[in-house]
């Protein structure tokens, strides 16, 4: 995002105190009267750093009266897009920045909370999304968009300003185009076209009564905004967010925390108490239809199948709902029973072992399985709108990161020459080594969570195999290492969970976390089905086979660009599937070779690295002219989430 850089002064100092007075009386959130703290959603025990900006935006204010207070000073500047709060000297700062802004990074802080303004950091939009200030910047059909001070290669009207928010090239509202955010094309042929982004009604939806409930709808069904939970006025409740941590009482968002028919929240309507709130439904409300009963096939996500399949699309049978052997699990049949419109008894979707989707998985409906060493898998399903289903190769998505995918540069991969096979020398602080138990590298690896590593199938002889002995080496550039190296960690690994069929992935949870520092990072993971435009500049790193092209002993890192899969494919011949992606073939041989699999293609975005590839085995280590195949993660990274999530 595009920083204007300011100082932010306080408004007494702007406007003097009487009418900082008057301004404070209007925000004071008197009972009856809307919360300034309304348009801001909270990040508790964090604090926002600039990397590049060793002085704060601004002083602090001290003795404030709460964080409301904070929240009118910071709310009506348009330079103003977050600000801290020290809960115990009462200070206020006021920032420019958000986390999604560049050079930021979020961290855990013990003595102040830090409140981003809604429009900045929220993902989905309100009514037409004209206040609408993310950074989303590709269209609903993959184009990128053109920067608003731009007026090539295709002229418009409109002057970017503070007011406006028409800041680089982010999807903006500008002319309250009832489709909502949209933007100028880099396509002369395409002038303008809808971003495609949705309503935060439409963002999430409803499973049983909504207890799991976790969407950014803040207004109830007659349009009242809701009450923050955090707050006592304009209605007392007993749910204060510190005593309901389960619950997920965010801002003002409606939930569902005393098992109420569906989500509700308290309102800023002195008159009424609560009310319920207007979100849809994953699935029918009423009972299943005859087709979800007896079709071997699910539609959108599959929330509603009811059929009767029962084993994995690997063959395993499922396990039953209602068991917590071989796997313990939190979807207990009991806690799922829903009371439909048009029905009289209550009916439980988590019926003995068939295959569900209660958490509402991209993927379609789910099972745990009874092999111990697969948590769970997907079914063997299809869609019944196969044919209606979009490919994800036609669209393309933005990337929004926080604290991941950055790193110290050592070597600037852009400007060096190309010379892993064919690389050189380089710093890639989330590639790790896999070692057996004689200290012996083997594979590569991505550091994607502090206790999780991201891997290749190919790297493991089966997936219920000894990890006795076996460990993973972070923060050496070197392959064997000295002993006394001050970064070197090496951590054992603790379970392997394979991924679904036809994934070639494999995630490695560690005995304990990594510590996190320049030599060792996190790198981020792409947003479901995200897809890499052609010609984007990647990278891949390893430890093994350079043919006698580089140095053996030390991380050794090339660039690739991507390609799209229908080029891929004329040399592939069709054999290139969604589910994988492809850079191009160099005149020289660059690439991966025994030794770096598992490890990581990642690709430079939104001034973060994330994890787009996996390297997986080739017919032939880094062939001239001959593209590359990885594993695309983003069309698995809803299994990623869902692995770590469950342990």
């Amino acid at each position: 995002m595009g920083l204007w850089w300011v100082t932010v002064q306080p408004p007494a100092r702007r406007m003097g105190w009487l009418p900082l007075l008057l301004l404070l009386i209007w925000f004071s959130g008197a009972p009856g009267q809307r919360s300034p703290l309304n348009d801001f959603q909270v990040l508790r025990g964090t604090e926002l750093q600039h990397l590049l900006h060793s002085v704060g935006p601004g002083p602090w204010q001290e003795d404030v009266a709460n964080a409301e207070e904070c929240a009118g000073l910071c709310g009506p500047l348009l330079d103003c897009r977050a600000f801290h709060y020290n809960l115990s000297s009462h200070g206020c700062q006021l920032l420019p920045w958000t986390q999604h802004s560049p050079h930021t990074r979020l961290q855990r802080s013990g003595r102040c909370d830090l409140f981003q303004k809604k429009n900045y950091v929220r993902t989905c939009i309100v009514d037409n999304g004209v206040e609408y200030r993310g950074t989303v910047a590709i269209t609903v059909g993959g184009l990128p968009c053109q920067r608003w001070s731009h007026r090539f290669p295709n002229d418009h009207k409109f002057t970017p300003t503070l007011r406006n928010g028409l800041e680089e090239n982010f999807c903006r509202n500008p002319d309250r185009d009832p489709g909502g955010p949209w933007c100028y094309t880099t396509d002369p042929a395409v002038r303008f076209q809808s971003c495609g982004i949705k309503s935060c009604r439409e963002a999430a939806c409803l499973w049983c009564n909504g207890e799991d409930y976790r969407g950014s709808v803040d207004s109830t069904e007659s349009g009242r905004e809701c009450q923050r939970w955090d707050l006592q006025h304009p209605h007392p409740h007993p749910f204060e967010p510190g005593k309901f941590l389960d619950k997920n009482l965010d801002d003002n968002y409606c939930r569902n925390p005393d098992g109420s028919e569906r989500p509700w929240c308290y309102t800023t309507d002195p008159q009424m108490e609560r009310e319920f709130c207007d979100l849809p439904r994953c699935g029918s409300e009423a009972q299943p239809s005859q087709e979800a009963t007896t079709l071997n096939c699910f539609r959108g996500k599959g929330e509603g199948y009811r059929g009767t399949v029962n084993t994995t699309a690997a063959g395993v049978p499922c396990q039953r709902w209602d068991a917590q052997l071989p796997h313990q699990h939190r979807f207990a049949p009991e806690k799922y029973v829903c009371k439909f419109k048009h029905t009289s008894a209550p009916h439980t979707p988590l019926e003995e072992n068939f295959c569900r989707n209660p958490d509402g998985d991209s993927h379609g409906p789910w099972c745990y399985t009874t092999d111990p060493g697969t948590p769970f898998d997907y079914c063997a399903l299809r869609r019944c709108d196969d044919d209606q289903q979009p490919s994800i190769l036609e669209t393309a998505h933005q990337v929004l990161f926080d604290k991941c995918g950055k790193r110290v540069t050592r070597v600037d991969p852009l400007h060096s020459k190309l010379r892993v096979v064919g690389g050189q020398p380089g710093n890639s602080p989330w590639t790790v080594s896999l070692r057996n138990r004689q200290g012996q590298h083997f594979c590569g690896g991505s550091l994607v969570k502090e206790q999780w590593v991201l891997t290749a199938r190919q790297c493991f002889s089966s997936c219920h195999m000894s990890l006795v002995g076996y460990e993973v080496w972070l923060g050496t550039l070197f392959q064997d290492p000295q002993p006394g190296e001050p970064d070197l960690q090496h951590i054992p690994m603790a379970k392997m969970v394979c991924g679904p069929s036809g994934s070639q992935l494999v995630l490695l949870k560690l005995e304990r976390p990594v510590i996190l520092n320049q030599r060792v990072a996190l790198i981020c993971l792409p947003p479901e089905r995200y897809v890499v435009p052609p010609g984007t500049r990647c990278e891949i790193a390893g430890w093994g086979e350079t043919k006698g092209t580089g140095d053996d002993t030390v991380l050794n890192i090339a660039l690739l660009s991507v390609i799209s899969n229908q080029e891929c494919n004329v040399k592939h011949r069709g054999r290139v599937r969604e589910s994988e992606m492809c850079t191009a073939g160099l005149l020289a041989p660059v690439g991966a070779c025994e030794g770096d699999y598992g490890g990581p293609l990642a690709c430079f975005t939104h001034d973060c690295w994330v994890l787009q590839g996996i390297i997986i085995p080739n017919r032939v280590c880094a062939r001239p002219r001959w593209p590359a195949i990885f594993m695309r993660v983003s069309v698995f990274v809803d299994w990623i989430h869902k692995v770590m999530r469950l342990g």
